[in-house]
This record gives structure tokens, C-alpha cells and sequence, in this order.
């Protein structure tokens, strides 16, 4: 038996520190030299602080600020022991909310959404939460329905601040790769900049 189980256990430790240690920290150390920024969490800093990360969504609820993509992520709830409450762009519990096409939770949870963009046509981006509920980025469509309210909350021409949309407007990696995009942090430090 020893015989069997010896070679066994000998391949599940060398795999082990191989695949669990040593190749992980390869990759983090090549990342670190080829991708610095990417690594290192492209973290945003203002007058020698960290602010936050280009990468990580976060919680700006101000009329004066671009709003993210809704957030689904939750924390447990230390009032109710085995239940979750809502914290949004908690970066320890990236997670999309679980909620299928049925379930009332999420119809409300839309409805909601698409009231306080305004109602009407609205872009998926500002009524559905993104899968890791961390999205650091809006369309352009939905940065354009904020427009005027951020422009009217700051006392701004809304010509201005469509203008300061489009300068932060990313295209698709490589011309073919995901989606046009606007950084929502980046987009409210440049406002902040302004006023």
C-alpha cells in the first residue's frame, strides 16, 4: 500500500508547490516587469494619497458626480447572523447578485434603476449590474443621459462637460476589442479639476 500511495503523495506535493507557488509567483513577477501599472492596480493618487484604482468601480452617489454601473456586491449583515446586506463596490465580495431573468428582486431592483436615470429608453449599463459588481467603466450612452444633471448639480454649461466625456472616452483595445468606455473615476477627477 505504502508502495501506491508514496509516488502518490510525492506528485501531489511537487505539483503543489510547483502549481500553486511557484508558477503563480513567476507570473506575478513577470507581470510586475512587462504590465508595472496593471499590477500594481493602476492606482489613481491626488496630492501624494491613493484615491483609488482605474480598475475598481466606485461609489459615487452625488448629483455633482458621473454615477457607476450599479453594483450587486454584498457584505454579511453583523444585525442579522447568515444574511447579506447590500455594500456596493466591495472589492473583498466581487460578485454579481445570482438574481435570474424571473426573480422580482431583480425586476424591482431594474425599475428602480431605470426611474432614477430618468425612465424611458435607457442604456443595460445603468439598470443591470456587471458580473464582478467592480465595473470601473460606463458607455458613453450612459455617461451622455448624466450629462445634464451633473453639469446642472456643478453649475457648468452641459456643453462643457459632454466635451470632458468625449476627451475621456476610450475606444476598443485594438480597434476590435470590447466596447467604447468612459473611466468613471478618471471623469470626475477631471471635474473636480474644473471646480
Amino acid at each position: 500500500m505504502t508502495t501506491i500511495l508514496r509516488p502518490a503523495i510525492g506528485v501531489v506535493l511537487l505539483l503543489t508547490l510547483f502549481l500553486g507557488l511557484a508558477v503563480p509567483l513567476a507570473f506575478t513577477g513577470i507581470a510586475g516587469v512587462v504590465f508595472p501599472a496593471q499590477a500594481s492596480g493602476r492606482l489613481i493618487e491626488r496630492d501624494g494619497k491613493v484615491i483609488g484604482s482605474a480598475l475598481l468601480g466606485q461609489n459615487f452617489t452625488l448629483d455633482r458626480y458621473f454615477h457607476p454601473r450599479p453594483s450587486a456586491t454584498t457584505e454579511a449583515d453583523p444585525d442579522k447572523a447568515g444574511s447579506t446586506r447590500a455594500a456596493p463596490y466591495n472589492a473583498a465580495a466581487s460578485a454579481a447578485s445570482q438574481l435570474g431573468p424571473s426573480s422580482e428582486a431583480l425586476l424591482d431592483a431594474v425599475k428602480d434603476r431605470v426611474a432614477a436615470f430618468g425612465g424611458g429608453s435607457v442604456p443595460a449599463d445603468a439598470a443591470t449590474a456587471s458580473g464582478s459588481g467592480l465595473d470601473p467603466h460606463i458607455s458613453p450612452e450612459n455617461a451622455a443621459g448624466q450629462v445634464a444633471r451633473v453639469a446642472r448639480a456643478r453649475g457648468l454649461p452641459a456643453a462643457r462637460v459632454a466635451a470632458l466625456v468625449t476627451e475621456h472616452m476610450q475606444a476598443r483595445e485594438f480597434g476590435l476589442l470590447g466596447e467604447p468606455r468612459v473611466n468613471v473615476l478618471r471623469l470626475n477627477l477631471a471635474l473636480d479639476a474644473i471646480r
